[in-house]
């Protein structure tokens, strides 16, 4: 069983920057793909960004240039750089994990643990 823990979110301004963390509670989720996934109220839940066990990548289009995502595996931790940010960005944002590839963002369905998630709100 991995437990992740999210972090970092907040309220910001338009144009600023946030940086999310994931703590994980088991050195085996660096094996597979972890993700960031987000959901803004009365939307569906969309992926955001995923990276694999050897550190590929992929990005939503709508966050491409702004966000990064990026792991430390000493510490066991998923990282979301967002900048740039726009009101748009607003949501709950959750982290995922999953084991094997991660196949580009992924699919909600396809990964078997979440975080409880962390509120990110931009304004204008």
């Amino acid at each position: 069983q991995v437990q992740l823990v999210e972090s970092g979110g907040g309220s910001v301004q338009a144009g600023e920057s946030l940086r999310l963390s994931c703590a994980a509670s088991k050195s085996s989720y660096s094996s597979g793909c972890m993700g960031w996934f987000r959901q803004a109220p009365g939307k569906e839940r969309e992926g955001v960004a995923t990276i694999d066990s050897g550190g590929t990548t992929s990005y939503a289009d709508s966050v491409k240039g702004r966000f990064t995502i990026s792991k430390d595996n000493t510490k066991n931790t998923l990282y979301l750089q967002m900048n740039s940010l726009k009101p748009e960005d607003t949501a709950m944002y959750y982290c995922a994990a999953k084991g094997g590839s991660c196949y580009g963002i992924g699919r909600e369905p396809d990964f078997a643990y979440w975080g409880q998630g962390t509120q990110v709100t931009v304004s204008s």
